[in-house]
């Protein structure tokens, strides 16, 4: 449970410790005195949604530190049983959140929040008029067993609609994907007829530079065969005559053999150059034709280049991209009978699910409008009755095959009618009271914050929210923000909110001091002694009740 609160630089709040224990804690004071403050930063350690305008003019940040008992999901961010959430708001509306200690996201707050503390506030309880919050309620009321059902159905709802949409998209992409299979089959077939290899312009291009030129190049070898080995020799015969006067030298002096060396290799490359020489030389030959295909095929390829890519590999690789693509385009229509059968089937599925759903909600709904109508008439609303209607959808949805919607009959003789239409902010305020406490017995939360919980309610009907805030607090703690001494009475702890001077201010109240404060409550007046005698007396109820009277 919630132990301190700890409130600097929110709104009216300067800086303020509160010390929260069991059972039943009421804040009270005027109106503008910060209460509801209190709760906004509370709010804000569990994840709340923060923005600038909350942060008290002057002051850089607003900071809230709550320290709770840990829960047994807190895992490493508690310490020593306990764990401390805290939350700071800058005046330029950045936020920042820590667990323990330790930086945490603004989710990881809400997520561990949610298991320590539920606010119920005039914003909580408009959501209750809300189609998909009173469905939600039915099943939690329906049990563990029931949710599993609810849970298995979304899923394969989810599933369904998944299908659903991949179908559609695949159906209306028909006429698209024809054409698209037209303009790949033609680019397939185009790449594939010419055939690229990788590599093959550079190829195609020394080969024509060759075909070009061939009588040149006969011409050029002749010339440099001639030199070598002309009539009188030439350079070949030359070069062995140098080698063989070398290696003579080198017979006198040892000192020439590299000289001899390098002389009779000389002699021998000429040889062996001369050779080749007139080896390439007969081998060219003038082929018009060949050349005229080599441009043909060097053109070809250039066209594959400008609309496929820059280079043959990249023409392949778009070629194997668009024959993938194509592939798939052209297994489409087995894809959308797969499509067809998998939606029939799970549609099959959906409708025996959801008729599961409907059965355990069917079985729920009774118990739960008598379950609410006994809290309504404890809570000071006689002969009030609320009816869980199941509405039958035309197709089931996200939810299942019916929409819930409770309908409140106010009184005997009155026709039952949906919450909005309805109830009033007091009855709406009692109603959700009385959904809460029916929930008590069904989770573990263990702090339960109720913010003008009062709004629209006074007298015998106060006397009745209190004596039920008080029975919720035997099991669990509650905190509640009140305007309402017959709430404020059945308080375990009192706590008063002052303002001094622009600031927010508390104050445990105990014994004649409370007698004080529930009068000022009661009649507006300092020192009236009747309104000191009413709150006397609302203490003593209060305590029989507590005591069990």
């Amino acid at each position: 449970m919630l132990r301190e609160l700890h409130i600097s630089g929110l709104g009216v709040i300067d800086d303020l410790d509160l010390e929260v224990h069991p059972g039943l804690t009421v804040l009270t004071g005027e109106t503008g005195a910060g209460k509801t403050m209190v709760t906004v930063g509370l709010s804000l350690a569990l994840g709340a949604r923060g923005s600038a305008s909350l942060v008290r003019e002057g002051a850089k940040a607003a900071r809230v530190q709550a320290r709770f008992d840990a829960p047994e999901d807190a895992g490493a961010w508690a310490e020593d049983d306990e764990v401390v959430l805290a939350r700071t708001v800058g005046a330029d509306g950045k936020t920042a959140a820590r667990i323990g200690g330790q930086i945490a996201t603004v989710s990881a707050l809400a997520e561990l929040g949610a298991s320590l503390v539920e606010v119920h506030g005039q914003h909580q309880a408009q959501r209750l008029l809300a189609a998909g919050t009173q469905t939600a309620f039915l099943d939690r009321f329906a049990g563990d067993a029931h949710l599993v059902a609810v849970v298995s159905y979304r899923e394969i709802f989810d599933r369904l609609r998944n299908a659903r949409i991949a179908f559609e998209r695949l159906r209306e992409a028909a006429r698209d994907r024809e054409r698209e299979i037209d303009l790949l089959g033609y680019q397939v077939r185009e790449i594939e007829a010419i055939a690229p290899r990788p590599g093959e312009r550079e190829a195609l291009g020394a080969e024509e530079a060759r075909l070009a030129h061939v009588e040149r190049l006969i011409d050029e070898m002749a010339s440099a065969e001639s030199i070598l080995t002309g009539d009188d020799g030439g350079a070949a015969d030359a070069l062995g005559a140098v080698a063989g006067a070398v290696e003579t030298a080198a017979s006198l002096d040892p000192a020439a053999a590299g000289l001899a060396e390098r002389a009779r290799g000389l002699a021998a490359e000429t040889t062996e150059l001369a050779r080749d020489l007139r080896g390439y030389r007969e081998g060219l030959a003038a082929d018009p034709a060949r050349l005229q295909a080599v441009r043909e095929r060097a053109q070809a390829l250039q066209a594959l280049s400008r609309k496929y890519g820059e280079t043959d590999a990249d023409v392949l690789a778009y070629l194997a991209d668009a024959a993938d693509r194509l592939a798939t385009l052209t297994t489409a229509d087995d894809r959308l009978a797969e499509l067809t059968d998998e939606v029939r089937g799970l549609e099959t599925e959906v409708r025996e699910r959801a008729a599961m759903v409907s059965r355990g909600r069917g079985k729920a709904a009774p118990a739960l409008a008598a379950a609410i109508g006994a809290e309504l008439e404890e809570l000071g609303m006689p002969g009030a009755a609320l009816e869980v209607a199941l509405k039958r959808l035309a197709e089931p949805g996200p939810t299942g095959a019916e929409r819930v919607e409770l309908r409140l009959s106010a009184g005997p003789g009155q026709a039952a009618l949906p919450l909005a239409k309805a109830a009033s902010g007091g009855e709406l305020s009692r109603t959700m009271l009385a959904c809460r406490s029916v929930l008590a017995d069904l989770d573990e939360v263990p702090t339960l914050v109720f913010d003008e919980v009062d709004a629209g309610i006074g007298g015998r009907a106060g006397l009745a929210v209190g004596r039920r805030l008080a029975r919720l607090a035997r099991d669990r703690q509650v905190l509640v923000v009140t305007h309402l001494p017959q709430i404020a009475c059945f308080a375990d702890r009192h706590v008063r909110v002052s303002k001094d001077g622009g600031i927010a201010t508390i104050e445990v109240l105990e014994d004649h001091e409370r007698v004080l404060e529930l009068s000022r409550m009661l009649a507006g007046l300092v020192g009236s002694e009747a309104a000191e005698d009413h709150a006397t007396e609302l203490l003593t109820e209060a305590g029989r009740v507590k005591a069990g009277a």
